[in-house]
């Protein structure tokens, strides 16, 4: 799937994995009971772009997002990086969830050491927590303790966590949905930064049309569950982007009537 929204993509982006996903059905339940949550999904994301994916709550995304990271099969379909199936979690592919769920007793060096640490590689590639913290801003924190941050700091570390691995693909899952609304639109351009900067490959969930289309190359957006993708939305606005461009409002409208959500607007 190749379109205009990949010429926004960053230049560092060679780093980023290319995701395939084709023909993926997903079900809950038993034989006697099953419950379809993803229905023929096809998307395919290309090497260093940002894709958002947008639909009703309880639609499928998330389970989606657990299918693309390896944390279980699919029923159906197949889902591939760089070519290669997905059958299990896998370092490239980090993924980052609404709740930080930092270690209350380990300080926010130790935090982010953790993966390092679980590889067995901590002591010859320490120095890649520092780099991680300061790419997030938070070198001057190290070792505080998770309850001394804000949310959107604790938020921070744990992006740190997960760009320690240098991943080539960030797999959010309403990474910012539990903080207040300033600091929501303040990290918001600083993920935008980030994925500058590092040049991995995104895929978000997120029920907020406005963030979707903030942050991402392309939306797709869901429908009811079983989710089936019902439009794809170019965002064809350079980096960094003005949250009062009429070209936005265009498509949050166009994002909203595929919801069935415009008649208010």
């Amino acid at each position: 799937m190749v379109n205009a929204a990949l010429q926004a993509a960053p230049a560092a982006a060679a780093g980023g994995a290319r995701i395939g996903i084709q023909g993926v059905s997903h079900w809950f339940g038993s034989a006697s009971a099953p419950l379809q949550v993803l229905d023929d999904i096809d998307l395919e994301v290309a090497p260093g772009e940002f894709v958002a994916l947008l639909g009703p709550s309880g639609c499928g995304k998330s389970t989606l997002l657990r299918l693309v990271a390896g944390l279980e099969p699919a029923t159906a379909g197949r889902l591939t990086q760089d070519g290669a199936p997905i059958t299990h979690p896998d370092p490239s592919r980090i993924v980052v969830f609404q709740d930080p769920t930092l270690y209350p007793w380990r300080s926010v060096r130790d935090n982010v050491a953790l993966g390092l640490q679980a590889r067995g590689v901590l002591k010859t590639q320490g120095h890649r927590v520092d780099e991680a913290l300061q790419r997030v801003g938070l070198s001057d924190f190290a070792k505080a303790f998770p309850h001394q941050l804000s949310g959107g700091m604790a938020q921070r570390v744990a992006l740190a966590r997960a760009l320690v691995n240098d991943p080539r693909l960030l797999v959010l899952d309403e990474p910012l949905g539990k903080l207040d609304s300033l600091t929501r639109i303040a990290m918001q351009s600083e993920l935008v930064a980030l994925w500058q900067r590092s040049g991995f490959s995104t895929l978000l969930v997120t029920h907020d049309v406005e963030e979707a289309l903030f942050l991402a190359n392309r939306v797709i957006v869901l429908s009811d569950r079983p989710a089936r993708v019902v439009a794809e939305l170019t965002v064809d606005l350079p980096y960094p982007r003005h949250r009062g461009h009429p070209r936005l409002a265009e498509l949050r409208h166009e994002a909203l009537r595929h919801l069935g959500l415009d008649a208010s607007w």
